[in-house]
């Protein structure tokens, strides 16, 4: 961007959301540019630059959102999103420049509905504070991903359409989000209807989440909440090969039990978890997490899947419990992966009559794909649906090339590897990762002809593409003023 407009945007924005909220030090500018996908942390580890906002502005109130959008939709200038930087697909990266609008001092609590067990708040609001406020009323907001204590907001987990730990018995995201206000091109504040159970017409509520920032900023959402469980339950099951495991499963989730919690871990996975968390027992292992507020529900609940389990051995309580406690431990500083190893996180759902087919495709593609470079595959089934269940897989290369250009053309060939094979064998892109930079070119393949119709809802919507460009493979904005 030329220094003059640069210097005027800088000065309307100022304007906008007060000077000592905008800023275009290179080293602030950077850090909202930087998210947890490979692709950051490896420019970050080799000290090559980042893609990043000219321009980074903190706004507080939905009417600052509104300017912000305005004075950008004014310039033609593109308008990035950040939420906690938790991300893992390059959603936050500044590929055109333009304007950083970090959401988090968005994060007022506006409203507690105990009646009707609703939560009202700023997009840009910490998981894990508002949890603290919710636990003395013995409420949650049953949302614990993995970046839960890693500084994720509400509003980035409904746009990637993020998933918790417990999303088995209370949802994704999407799934509890009950209204949302967001700020759309050229400025203009939109507020979904009340409630998302109604028969008005299509939804636009779902049409905002999962969006990734492309069609307009999410600033207020209105969340469903439960009670906080009095109690849990644990049990643990080791089966011969993942087959067996996945055949549990599906009977537990097609008999309508729905645990909290169940991951079952293929023999590699389990390894690297023991690493980490010492659950007592190797091979493929399933655990499950049962919660209420009754035990006598939780003790049929207990019976009902230990029927469905007589194919493996019962391990009992202890390796279940061990994971719970230990369960943001992969993602702690030295357990989650980082350069210099390659890897990716390819997850995906299908449903249960494809998950064995899909599961050894993948781990043939990645393992005998690219045996010359001593690629491995772990995978463990995480997020469990009515009718089928998730894969959270990865890729690993311990020694990548040292070339930059060649370790990324070789991380961008798995990924193609991992995504081809998974819409070969009854999979999808992924299931809580979101889109972002990383996977926008699969976008068209997966959906064909349907892509022209998102296409269509993004030119509506944003007719000069500056809502987060380059994400959610929506192409590039119209020219700039600069």
């Amino acid at each position: 961007m030329r220094p003059y407009i640069l210097g005027q945007l800088t000065r309307d924005l100022a304007a906008a959301v007060g000077s000592e909220h905008v800023s275009s030090d290179p080293r602030v500018v950077t850090e909202q540019a930087t998210d947890w996908s490979w692709m950051s942390q490896y420019l970050s580890y080799r000290d090559l630059p980042l893609p990043t906002a000219d321009v980074a502005v903190w706004p507080t109130t939905t009417e600052e959102v509104e300017s912000v959008v305005r004075i950008a939709s004014e310039y033609r200038v593109p308008v990035i999103p950040r939420g906690g930087g938790s991300g893992t697909q390059g959603g936050t990266f500044a590929l055109y420049g333009g304007i950083a609008v970090d959401m988090t001092r968005m994060n007022r609590i506006i409203d507690i509905d105990e009646t009707s067990l609703v939560a009202t708040v700023q997009a840009g609001v910490d998981g894990a504070v508002l949890e603290k406020e919710l636990n003395p009323l013995r409420l949650t907001l049953a949302h614990y991903p993995g970046s839960h204590h890693l500084g994720a907001t509400i509003g980035g987990s409904l746009a990637a359409r993020g998933s918790g730990v417990v999303s088995t018995k209370y949802g994704k995201a999407e799934d509890m989000v009950l209204q949302a206000e967001a700020v759309v091109p050229p400025g203009r504040r939109v507020r979904t209807l009340p409630i998302p159970s109604h028969a008005a017409g299509p939804d636009l509520l779902q049409t905002l989440v999962g969006s990734e920032g492309t069609l307009g900023l999410i600033t207020e959402v209105a969340v469903r909440l439960d009670p906080l469980p009095k109690g849990r339950r644990f049990l643990s099951y080791r089966f011969d090969d993942v087959e067996d495991g996945l055949e549990a499963a599906r009977r537990i989730m097609t008999k309508r039990v729905v645990p909290a919690a169940m991951r079952l871990y293929d023999e590699a996975d389990s390894a690297k978890l023991t690493e980490m968390i010492d659950v007592g027992t190797d091979g493929v292992l399933l655990v499950i997490v049962l919660d209420g507020t009754d035990d006598t529900m939780m003790a049929v609940e207990h019976e009902a899947i230990a029927a469905e389990c007589t194919n493996g051995s019962d391990l009992g309580r202890g390796p279940a419990e061990s994971w719970w406690d230990g369960k943001y431990e992969p993602y702690r500083d030295g357990n989650a992966p980082a350069p210099p190893l390659l890897f990716g996180t390819t997850d995906t759902c299908a449903r249960f009559v494809d998950l064995p087919r899909l599961y050894h495709a993948k781990k043939a593609a990645i393992e005998e794909g690219f045996a010359e470079y001593g690629a491995r595959y772990t995978a463990h089934f995480s997020h469990w649906y009515p009718w089928g269940g998730m894969i959270y897989d990865r890729f690993y290369v311990d020694n990548p090339p040292e070339d930059p250009d060649e370790a990324l053309a070789l991380h961008d060939r798995l990924w193609d590897a991992a995504v081809h094979t998974s819409l070969a064998n009854g999979g999808i892109i992924n299931d809580h990762h979101g889109v972002g930079l990383k996977l926008g070119r699969f976008m068209r393949p997966q959906h064909g002809e349907a892509f022209e119709l998102m296409l269509a809802i993004k030119h509506a919507w944003d007719p000069d593409g500056i809502m987060n460009p380059g994400k959610l493979g929506f192409g590039a904005p119209r020219a700039a003023a600069g």
